[in-house]
């Protein structure tokens, strides 16, 4: 699959160009180019701030609609952790999960579950001394994208697990495959999923030649139809008839805000963060050596976690309230590896740095680039003001040292 394939898109036609997307955007992605947004498909991490910035509403989610599941003969959902928390007054995430039964679903089977497997393998890689300390969870895409994008140097910290719903799209199927004489074709696997980023990971997949999940669907989609049938259905009856063989617990549904995949590595040696520019702050620390003694590094790119996802419903910090409410009444974890899944547990190849800032290939090019790049940027007036379309002065005379014929009205308004 291609580096640059994304589930952030563009509509053209409702964009005012605006700046709003331009200095959000935490890769300089975004430029405003003949009144109009564009984004750099190498730099974009599918973090989702534009769409959350756009006051237009110019910027899209790709996902799959809720009658792509009418496409196959049995239909399985992965329900990300953070759908619990936009729901009122849960107390049993059953009630949930047999909405979704009634909703049209045969098989559901929670990420939460895979993600307690994931918390596991992580704590065996530490323990055992595997990894390259401090390990960077690779849960979120759009962390990891980042750190390919701005970070190499810390690529070899990027934890070598594959997500959990790619973990919970493997084993759901296997079970499937199992119990009935259906064929690969005729199951359709779903992860309810709360940002953009899911689907391009699922779509173009790192550590996977090929995601198992067949389409993502948004929980701000689904949502809307589950609260009627949590009360009009026996939802706990319904769920049992999928069958549950690992109910997850406490730290998988942790997973869904920020700390939650920390507190599963159980130790004291982690550091949590979230939104995207307190994530930059940390990785730039962490690549300074600025850090020290740290097990575990779990980073989100989203404010609160998966919980702040742009394809969510609920106030992320009020989400977070209806999470902890929520884990009181579970058991500490319900799923445990086992020795089938450990080979699906781990990426296939490597994750390669993606040279998105390069001004050439060539090292003496670049560095010739590179002086006249600032000695473009030594003629601006420094303000980052956006005007020239560019979200920085030194972004702009990047531009200008790429090829861009446009300028700085601030000059002119003093010649003027």
């Amino acid at each position: 699959m291609p580096d640059f394939l994304h589930s952030v898109l563009l509509d053209s036609d409702k964009c005012n160009g605006c700046i709003n997307c331009l200095k959000r955007c935490p890769t300089e992605a975004v430029r405003i180019r003949r009144g109009k947004s564009v984004i750099s498909d190498e730099r974009c991490i599918d973090c989702g701030e534009c769409i959350r910035a756009c006051p237009a509403h110019a910027k899209t989610s790709v996902r799959d609609p809720l009658s792509a599941v009418e496409n196959y003969r049995y239909k399985v959902a992965l329900p990300h952790p953070s759908l619990y928390a936009q729901f009122n007054n849960l107390e049993d995430k059953s009630a949930v999960l047999g909405a979704l039964i009634a909703y049209g679903f045969d098989y559901v089977y929670e990420v939460a579950s895979a993600a307690e497997k994931v918390s596991e393998a992580t704590r065996r890689l530490i323990r055992e001394g595997e990894v390259s300390l401090p390990v960077i969870s690779s849960a979120c895409p759009s962390v990891t994208r980042l750190i390919r994008v701005r970070f190499p140097n810390l690529i070899p910290h990027i934890s070598p697990l594959n997500a959990p719903e790619d973990i919970a799209a493997e084993t759901a199927v296997r079970r499937t495959l199992r119990k009935t004489a259906l064929r690969r074709e005729d199951i359709g696997v779903f992860l309810i999923a709360p940002c953009p980023a899911k689907t391009t990971s699922v779509r173009a997949p790192i550590g996977l030649e090929k995601s198992e999940i067949d389409g993502v669907i948004a929980i701000s989609d689904i949502f809307p139809k589950l609260p009627s049938l949590m009360k009009n259905v026996d939802a706990e009856t319904l769920f049992m008839k999928t069958q549950p063989s690992d109910d997850a617990g406490r730290i998988g549904v942790s997973w869904g805000g920020t700390g939650g995949e920390a507190g599963g590595v159980l130790s004291d040696r982690c550091l949590s963060a979230d939104g995207i520019e307190n994530v930059i702050k940390v990785l730039s620390h962490l690549e300074d050596e600025r850090f020290q003694n740290l097990e575990f590094i779990e980073l989100s790119a989203c404010p609160g976690g998966c919980l702040g996802g742009v394809l969510t419903i609920e106030n992320p910090y009020i989400a977070r309230v209806k999470l902890n409410a929520l884990r009181k009444y579970l058991p500490v974890s319900g799923a445990r590896l086992d020795g089938s899944e450990k080979k699906s547990l781990f990426w296939q190849g490597e994750i390669k740095y993606i040279s998105a800032y390069s001004l050439s290939e060539d090292i003496g090019e670049s560095t010739r680039l590179m002086g006249e790049l600032e000695e473009t940027l030594a003629k601006l007036p420094g303000l980052d003001c956006g005007c020239c379309g560019a979200p920085t002065c030194r972004a702009f005379a990047e531009d200008v040292i790429r090829g861009f014929k446009g300028g700085c009205i601030h000059p002119q308004r003093a010649r003027a």
